[in-house]
């Protein structure tokens, strides 16, 4: 099982990882090993996740998630597949983790206190007076 929370957790078996050869540096060994990892995890079908995070989960993942609700993550910055490997299943629990976290609670616009209306329109009037005073000149 793969802990994701301390109540959301995935079995193993709903990961899946095929690997295909990397592109960029690595001299010959690009040439001969796969060590790039493709990460496949059906988000919309599996059994270890509630629906609001299958929901969330559509807007945090973005343009990695299929239309089918496949996640599918590429991890090919290190040479070898065991720390793509890793790679890869930590940047699953880290979306997944976004995904479990509640979303902020949305403020409520409020109107302006009676009190404060009047400090405004007070501070307002006291201002033109001032600049009224200013604008005369004595002749």
């Amino acid at each position: 099982m793969i802990q994701i929370t301390h109540r959301i957790a995935i079995d193993e078996k709903e990961v899946e990882e095929t690997f295909v050869r990397a592109s960029g540096p690595g001299g010959q060994n690009v040439n001969k090993v796969s060590t790039a990892v493709q990460l496949r995890f059906d988000v919309r079908h599996s059994p270890s996740l509630p629906d609001r995070v299958k929901e969330r989960m559509a807007a945090v993942a973005g343009g990695r998630l299929t239309r089918d609700g496949v996640l599918v993550l590429v991890a090919q910055a290190h040479r070898t597949q065991e720390r793509n490997r890793a790679e890869a299943l930590d940047r699953l629990v880290a979306l997944l983790r976004e995904a479990a976290a509640p979303p902020p609670p949305v403020r409520r616009p409020t109107k302006p206190t009676k009190g404060s209306q009047t400090r405004r329109l007070d501070s307002k009037s006291k201002h033109a007076a001032t600049k009224r005073l200013r604008s005369q000149r004595p002749e």
